[in-house]
């Protein structure tokens, strides 16, 4: 059995292979590994395709991972570009487990054509993602990146302890959630040991002690803190535009640390200097890296961070034991846990 670990940079092919065989893949027999190596992050992710099969946020080329696949039943990744002439490219392969929340690097209707299962590992950063998000939070809030950054060139900025320029606590603020997922309610979990008041507005999300479920406009009318952690989809792109900023306390901070169509970056310049905004952290944007002229770059009231929230060395670990979870459950029968597609879903 010949099985493609096409890897990168962060989850790296020999990840997939040892967790592999910790699920005792080897039980199948004729195991055969062969790996490949993608250029993210190092090289940044983009969209990859031609026509109408076009994949996002995918690192390498259909023909590298063609000529990889030669053979293989399945295949283990984060990035690698599964577009709709791979799959025609490869016909032997018959399922792939994406590591990541929402396999957006695999067209998943052209592995339905194809008659391949896709598999996702929801969850796989959450906790990093949540310790992350809180994290902006504070550093916002209490201006630290901005005090070292003075302390490092030369000025002792006792000023910040002037009561105009001193930061804001945690403790007994209100803090709006706009998504209430995994790392959503991890967040929730930390904002209250902190002794904040949670708010949180998802469709979805089931009633639940120690939070408050409300619409967005009321949140975003009365927390003090609102960090963004909804998915992607045409439902919430642009979810925060002009006239939801306006919502917002005065002086309220910010945070985006999930993704970046969540957010229109257009009026946030202006949100900043009125003041409408006391604060920004952004760990996503609408172009990566943000470009040279990007308006925010000298603003001292943002906190800027290059898409790092969910980079530890346990998601990378996690996110590979739970591709490799998917592959053994197929190889074994079973039905997946966390099927992407209609296929997949079927198993």
């Amino acid at each position: 059995m010949r099985v493609l670990a096409a890897g990168d940079h962060f989850v790296a092919p020999d990840l997939f292979l040892e967790a592999l065989r910790a699920e005792g893949a080897t039980e199948f027999g004729g195991f055969e590994g062969r790996t490949l190596t993608a250029g993210w992050p190092t090289d940044p992710f983009g969209p990859v395709g031609t026509g109408e099969s076009v994949v996002e946020e995918a690192s390498g080329s259909e023909d590298d991972l063609i000529d990889a696949l030669d053979g293989a039943r399945i295949c283990l990744t984060q990035m690698a570009p599964f577009t709709a002439r791979v799959f025609d490219a490869c016909p032997d392969l018959e399922m792939v487990a994406v590591c990541r929340g929402g396999p957006v690097n695999v067209d998943l209707a052209a592995a339905d054509a194809a008659g391949v299962a896709v598999a996702q590992a929801p969850g796989r950063n959450a906790a990093a993602a949540a310790e992350f998000a809180v994290g902006m939070m504070l550093a916002t809030l209490r201006r630290i990146p901005l005090a070292d950054g003075e302390l490092r060139d030369g000025r002792w900025r006792g000023d910040f302890y002037a009561y105009d320029e001193a930061g804001l606590e945690l403790e007994g603020a209100t803090v709006g959630l706009v998504g209430y997922g995994a790392i959503g309610r991890i967040v929730a979990r930390v904002l209250r040991a902190f002794g904040a008041t949670v708010l949180v507005s998802d469709p979805y999300a089931p009633a639940e002690e120690g939070i408050e479920l409300t619409d967005l406009d009321d949140l975003l009318r009365r927390a003090s803190v609102v960090s963004l952690h909804a998915r992607l989809s045409d439902e919430t792109r642009g979810l925060i535009g002009a006239r939801e900023l306006d919502l917002l306390p005065h002086g309220a901070v910010l945070v985006n640390t999930a993704r970046g169509g969540l957010l229109d970056y257009g009026p946030l310049p202006a949100a900043l200097e009125s003041g409408r905004l006391g604060g920004l952290a952004l760990d996503v944007y609408d172009v990566e890296p943000p470009p040279d002229d990007w308006p925010l770059h000298a603003a001292p009231n943002v906190v800027a961070t290059p898409h790092l929230a969910g980079a530890t060395r346990q998601t990378a670990h996690r996110a590979a034991a739970i591709a490799a979870g998917e592959a053994a459950r197929f190889l074994r029968g079973e039905a997946l846990a966390h099927p992407a597609n209609a296929v997949g879903g079927k198993r």
